[in-house]
């Protein structure tokens, strides 16, 4: 049965971010609200929950999964990043976008698309996300909540915890965040490949 958290969107509260980063840090897999919809969230070496995750939305070996970062120099540690890049990403970030990129080493390999050796990142602007990224120190493993056969992503924390309360562990609840996914830019080939189109504007990217 998750345990289910009501987070103020604008003030977080300290005790309940610390209770949502103790179920994180034990091995809990949980759904949080971002600046564009829901996802999945796990500790990044948590094997148990990236299979649960594969399981839930049943993802192939060549999903990108997405490290949810606090800031820059923190997301600096897992992608490999030119200033060309950075630039582009920093004018449109804090925001709903991901960002396929090389992984660095710290990444672990069963993050990785399995060819490319990709992984996606993003710094969402989303007060609860930054309170508990803060709390964490390091980054969520993360996924979309769009569940198989879905066309749209689940928006309120009630109804999620009815679909999912016996495979996740926590349902952060913080208000309606959206429907709409990030858009997601593919670096990783040289330009900027608009690979899908979501909550943030596409159009500087193309």
């Amino acid at each position: 049965m998750a345990r289910y958290f009501d987070v103020h969107p604008e003030d977080p509260q300290p005790r309940a971010v610390g209770q949502i980063v103790d179920l994180v840090q034990s091995g809990g897999l949980i759904a949080y609200p971002t600046d564009s919809c829901y996802a999945l969230g796990a500790q990044l070496g948590n094997k148990d929950a990236l299979e649960r995750i594969r399981t839930i939305r049943q993802l192939d070996d060549k999903h990108h999964f997405t490290l949810v970062c606090k800031d820059f120099s923190q997301l600096g540690q897992f992608v490999l990043i030119d200033n060309d890049v950075f630039r582009s990403i920093k004018s449109v970030t804090p925001g709903s976008y991901t960002f396929i990129l090389p992984a660095t080493k710290e990444v672990p390999r069963r993050l990785l698309h399995p060819k490319k050796k990709t992984v996606g990142v993003r710094i969402p602007n989303n007060k609860v996300v930054h309170a508990i990224l803060a709390e964490l120190n390091e980054p969520l493993l993360s996924s979309t909540l769009l569940l198989p056969g879905q066309e749209e992503p689940l928006t309120q924390g009630w109804e999620i915890k009815e679909h999912l309360e016996h495979v996740v562990d926590g349902v952060v609840d913080s208000g309606d965040c959206g429907a709409e996914p990030t858009t997601v830019i593919d670096f990783s080939g040289g330009g900027a490949e608009v690979v899908r189109r979501g909550m943030g504007d596409p159009s500087r990217f193309e």
